[in-house]
């Protein structure tokens, strides 16, 4: 089967190659793909600034059917539409794997990362990670499940309650689900980006986000401030992975106000403001991909309309076509993309 495989570290090293359609072994499921999302990550991947374990094939967001399963799988039968955690294998023995936080385990293997992914026309995931689609939650919407699992993972670790001023750095496909998701918990949403963002600034405005901000052109500082009778935002959640998007996260909180870290930061090192966490006691936390617990509660937000996933999928293209989704998403002409398989 034709699979997209990164075959080394460092820029680019990615290629379409064939590899032995896989069957499922004891407690496995094979997936037949419909359709695979290209997360931040991937790219990230394919410009060398993420390490995984080559030679690997990439995909870890996506949907799919069951076409065979393996010895001792109960729960699934051939034909059911489902989705799979990106949990392939973890050691159940850490003290993280005991309360499942799975997404913590030193030895886990992810798919699309240390086990070959869903680029591709199939996929094994063990029983344990797959979940059922509601009936009216589609393969398009389905793909998107595990960045919205990733965003309400990050949004339960600081509680956002009715009436809180939340801002959402970055109105990527993860930052414009966290707004979803910020606003199906009764909060007031400012989300933020720049002139390059128009198109995902007007998509936010769209799915009814109060404030869509183009920091280059308006204040966002003066708007906080006359929401809040200068007090400052409640929460923000940091999804672009950009510095200067920190920078001002942090600015915008008010005292005993919460940062969530959820983007991903080209670089490893970066400058941050501790004097100002330390003065304003600003409660940090970071926020790691997700797990089992985050996953039913993001299917049950798309199956009751409250996030409207699909809505951000602006191109589709097959795997043989990645520079072509590479560049729509570099320059930015999409919101998310995704891949499907070929024959």
């Amino acid at each position: 089967m034709k699979s997209l495989v990164k075959t080394k570290l460092g820029f680019g090293n990615l290629e379409v190659q064939s590899k032995p359609e896989p069957f499922p072994k004891k407690d496995q499921v094979k997936i037949k793909v419909k359709y695979a999302g290209i997360c931040g990550s991937d790219i990230h991947t394919y410009e060398g600034d993420y390490k995984v374990g080559v030679p690997v094939t990439l995909g870890h967001e996506f949907s799919g059917e069951i076409v065979e399963v393996g010895e001792g799988v109960k729960e699934f039968q051939v034909g059911d539409r489902v989705t799979s955690e990106t949990t392939y294998y973890i050691c159940g023995k850490c003290e993280y794997c005991q309360t499942r936080d799975y997404n913590l385990c030193n030895h886990r293997k992810g798919l699309g990362t240390q086990q070959d992914g869903a680029f591709a026309k199939y996929v094994i995931a063990r029983k344990e990670s797959v979940h059922h689609l509601p009936e009216n939650v589609d393969f398009l919407s389905a793909a998107m499940t595990e960045p919205l699992a990733c965003t309400y993972h990050a949004i339960e670790k600081v509680k956002i309650h009715e009436g809180d001023l939340v801002v959402v750095t970055g109105p990527g496909p993860i930052g414009l689900l966290a707004a979803q998701v910020a606003k199906s918990q009764k909060a007031t949403v400012i989300i933020t980006g720049i002139s390059n963002d128009k198109l995902r600034l007007d998509k936010a405005k769209e799915l009814g986000i109060d404030y869509a901000i183009n920091t280059q052109e308006e204040d966002v500082k003066e708007l906080v401030k006359k929401l809040t009778k200068g007090y400052g935002v409640d929460v923000v959640l940091e999804c672009s992975g950009a510095v200067l998007a920190a920078k001002q996260g942090l600015d915008l909180l008010r005292k005993k106000g919460k940062y969530v870290q959820v983007g991903l930061f080209a670089q490893q090192d970066v400058q941050f403001d501790l004097e100002k966490i330390i003065q304003k006691e600003i409660h940090v936390v970071g926020s790691r991909s997700q797990k089992p617990d985050d996953w039913e509660p993001a299917l049950t937000l798309m199956s009751e309309g409250k996030v409207n996933a699909k809505s951000l999928i602006t191109h589709v293209f097959n795997i043989t076509q990645w520079e072509e989704a590479y560049n729509v998403i570099k320059s930015g002409e999409a919101i998310k993309v995704l891949l499907t398989p070929v024959e």
